[in-house]
């Protein structure tokens, strides 16, 4: 399946979550099993050499994708959640948003030293929440080895919050 087909599966829905904005479904690829194999396959696909022990989802899509990515590769996958989500002992790390700031968390015991990460979200947009993950593995003693998305919003240059990170790889571009 190429971009275009993949693209076909983003619905585009405007003035969510609010008026002036084009939010990027991608809800309707995950329903259609070689949509979601393809995207996956797309995704993982630079990736594949890296040895990548842990893929970092992020919540929530980010987690939908992050899995057959992990499978793709062969690696585990860990949890980039909102605080309080996650049951167990935490990392956490906080960042600024465009009005006020947020924070992320992972188990303890997600990213090991040494471990190679791969750091996905099914969009980047302002990059804060990526960035944040990308602290998270750096902090429990992993390597990023780059980060992957599905969909880049390119005018909002949230790719520029990874600098250091290569490669920083998108199958599709709004």
């Amino acid at each position: 399946m190429n971009t275009d087909q993949l693209r076909s599966f983003v619905r585009d829905i405007p003035d969510f979550p609010k008026e002036g904005i084009m939010f990027r479904d991608v809800t309707p690829l995950f329903l259609e099993p070689d949509a979601l194999r393809a995207a996956a396959a797309a995704v993982a696909a630079p990736f594949r050499d890296a040895g990548v022990d842990r893929v970092l989802g992020i919540e929530a899509r980010g987690f939908l994708l992050g899995a057959p990515v992990a499978l793709e590769l062969g690696a585990g996958l860990g949890l980039v959640r909102k605080q309080g989500k996650l049951p167990y002992h935490t990392h956490q790390v906080s960042y600024d948003l465009e009005y006020g700031s947020d924070t992320v968390e992972m188990h303890i015991d997600t990213v090991e030293p040494g471990h190679r990460v791969l750091i996905l979200d099914d969009l980047i947009a302002t990059g804060g929440t990526a960035a944040a993950a990308v602290q998270l593995a750096r902090e429990a003693g992993g390597e990023v080895v780059g980060a992957a998305f599905l969909i880049e919003l390119s005018d909002l240059g949230g790719a520029k919050l990874l600098d250091g990170i290569d490669p920083i790889h998108c199958v599709l571009r709004y």
